[in-house]
Formats: structure tokens, sequence, C-alpha cells
């Protein structure tokens, strides 16, 4: 009987490798069309591998606990040729539909008449080109990011063996011309530090250490505003269950953005590209890192609405059961620093986002009333924007901060 492959999946944008946690089928098992056979986890959440036709389980050729790159083959299914036919897919061994052109491409890119020098600069242009693969163990590191100073192809190679960046290296003290950093510096420094004590980074850790590293690339501006929380509190107190401060201030920061949405768009070439819907993350914490679910339509749904959402999105992303879906295309993100104690900080926007808000903890501050004639106690926090400053100036972002501010004034509405 023809045999079908189980391979690893693409399970997100950036994610190139996964962990397997367990089987969820023994060989010589039964299983359908779409069925989940292996669980495994990736430095966002823990997801099924699904079957592509139906069939009997002969072989797993992979290990729990072992981490294998998107497109590697797991395992075999045994399937009958109506199966095959049914689902459409191809089983191994079967001769390709057409021939890949790709070899006969490169060979006509490569081939210039008699110019070698046209014919050495293409090689090079085209060798740069399908090189390019994910690192799938160690820090992953963006291809083709040049750091400030020179480094030599030997050093390149070191650094992407170490899967370091320029600004990894940035505190060696370089001892070639010029202060560059040579390849001897570097592996002072490494021996200089073998025996500091050490932990492993978590997938987790890179994957936020990644994205950071991808979003700072960009020109970002933080601009922050005061807010009064007095009529939110009191709002809230009227609700059952309550709901968190958080959905509040994501519920004002997704309206003032349907009001202005060129404020989350993106630049491309000499456009402005408008979101098409105002999907918000919210940053959770996790044990190793942060995690950013996406709440969909934001600006469609009350605060209520959101609550039981709200709530199982964060008890999902603590338990690492979130699907990758929960995870894309999202606009711009809320993070709440202030349960920490925190009154400000500068957050830093996800790699694809433009804006993130972040709320800082709540302070009973006196505030002078013209009303009273007296300083009143009030609770006010810290509402802080971090935004590319490519798309958004400091006079937009301050508008886009007092339309949130007045639309925390009014809850009732929110």
């Amino acid at each position: 009987m023809p045999q079908v492959a189980i391979t690893m999946p693409q399970l997100g944008e950036s994610i190139a490798e996964a962990t397997i946690v367990k089987f969820l089928v023994q060989p010589g098992d039964t299983v359908e069309v779409d069925q989940e056979v292996i669980e495994v986890e990736t430095n966002k959440a823990t997801m099924g591998v699904t079957t592509l036709c139906g069939g009997v389980i002969t072989q797993f050729q992979v290990e729990a606990g072992t981490s294998y790159a998107v497109g590697t083959q797991l395992g075999l299914i045994e399937a009958t040729e109506e199966e095959i036919e049914a689902t459409g897919v191809t089983p191994l061994g079967a001769a390709p539909e057409a021939e890949e052109e790709v070899p006969e491409l490169i060979e006509k890119t490569l081939s210039h008449g008699d110019n070698p020098a046209i014919a050495q600069q293409s090689q090079m242009d085209l060798t740069d080109s399908i090189a390019i693969e994910p690192s799938v163990h160690g820090l992953p590191v963006p291809v083709g990011t040049k750091g400030a100073s020179y480094l030599s192809p030997r050093m390149r190679a070191r650094m992407d063996e170490l899967g370091l960046r320029a600004a990894d290296i940035s505190a060696i003290q370089g001892s070639g011309a010029g202060g560059r950093v040579t390849i001897e510096d570097l592996e002072e420094f490494l021996v200089s530090i073998e025996d500091w004590p050490k932990s492993k980074a978590s997938p987790m850790r890179l994957a936020v250490a990644d994205a950071m590293r991808r979003s700072w690339t960009r020109p970002l501006a933080t601009v922050g505003m005061p807010v009064v929380l007095d009529k939110v509190l009191a709002h809230r107190k009227e609700q059952n269950p309550k709901p968190g401060l958080t959905l509040y201030i994501l519920r004002a920061f997704a309206l003032a953005l349907k009001e202005d949405p060129t404020s989350a768009g993106y630049l491309i070439g000499e456009n402005i590209v408008h979101p098409k819907a105002f999907d918000i993350g919210v940053a959770v914490q996790v044990p190793d890192g942060v995690v950013v679910p996406v709440i969909r339509n934001a600006d469609s749904k009350t605060v209520p609405q959101l609550s039981a959402e709200y709530a199982e999105l964060v008890d999902k992303a603590r338990e690492r059961k979130l699907g990758k879906e929960t995870f894309e295309k999202g606009i711009a993100t809320v993070t709440n620093f202030g349960t920490f104690g925190l009154v400000s900080g500068t957050p830093i926007p996800l790699p694809n986002e433009t804006l993130i808000l972040g709320l800082g903890a709540g302070v009973k501050k006196p505030v002078w009333s013209d009303e009273a004639n007296a300083f009143v106690p009030v609770t006010t926090c810290e509402l802080v924007l971090t935004f590319d400053h490519r798309v958004v100036d400091g006079g937009g972002a301050g508008m886009l901060l007092q339309k949130v501010r007045d639309y925390l004034q009014q809850p009732w509405m929110l």
C-alpha cells in the first residue's frame, strides 16, 4: 500500500522548529484525515500535528523531547489508493506532476556569454539569495543584518556558528584596524567567560529576543500622558464580574485607532497601508517570557463582551495552549506593566506592529479642583505609547493618547 509522510508543519510565521512533546497515537493505530497524532511545543504554544489523510500509522521516525525543523518527516501513514485519491495527497515515491525548473533557471542565470565578470557577479548574487536558511539551533539570527563596522568573512562565519549578531559583540574591545573586533578578540572573549555561571535560554526567551532585535531596526519613539482613572474604577465596581482595567484601555485604544487608522498603518514604499480590522494584542506574562494573543475586532466589542474572551485567552496563554491563529495579524498591542508596580516604561512594539500602548500602575495624587476650590485625591496612571516614527510623529501620537484618555472619561460608552 502507498505510504504518506507526516511532516512538521509551518506552525507560525517566525517558527522554524518545534519540539516533540508526546505521541497521541501509536504505530498500528487507524487514524482519520485531519486527526492530531503528535503534540509539539513551539516557542509560543503547544500545538498538534495533524494527518493529511486517513490510514494506519506504520511508524514514527522522531523522538519525544527532541526539536525538529519545519518540513522534517515525522512518521508514515499507510493509506489506500481510494483515500489518497479522495484527499489529493502525494504518496512517497510518486513522480512529481511537473519537473522543477530551478536548476535550468540557475544555469541560464549563470550563463552570460563569455563575460566572466558578469557571470561571477551573478553567481555571487544568486548564491546569496538561495543560501538563506532559518536558524533552528542557537540564537535566531536574521539573515543579511550588517553591523556598524567591518566584519571579515571568517569573523561572520564564526558568529553565524555561534548565533551572534554585530550588536552582541559590541562590548568586546577590538584590537584590529580602527578598533575592529577580530576573530582572535572574539575567541579571547569566549575563553574569558567560560567559567561564568550559565543557564539555558528557553525557546520562548530566544523568540522574544529575536522579535525585539527586529523591532529595534526601526526609529522608535515613546510619549506619555497621565490619565485620571476614577470614573473607570467607579464603573468597574458596578460590573459583575468586574472586568480588568486592561480591557477598558484596550477598548478605548481600539476606538481611538478606528478614528485614526493611519496611526497603525505600515509604510510601504511611498504609501501608508491602513489596517483592515482593529485586532489588538494583549501582552501576557508567562514564566519564561511574554506572549501576545490577539483579540479580533476589538472596536466592535464592548468591555463586558471582551471580558470572557480575554480571560480565556490569558488562561490558554499561560498553559501554552493557544493556536498560531491567535498570534497573527494584530495591528497594535496593549501591555499592563502596572501590575508589577511600575509607574512608567518604554514598551517596544512587535516587528509587525507600529504601536504599543503601555499602562502604568495607578497612583493616588492630589489634583486641584475648581469645583471644590481645593486639592482632591484622584487615582491616575501613566499611559505611554511607543510608535514607529516613520509613520507617526510626536504630535500624532499625543493626539491619539488624548482620544484614548477622552474615551476613558466615558467608561459607560465602552
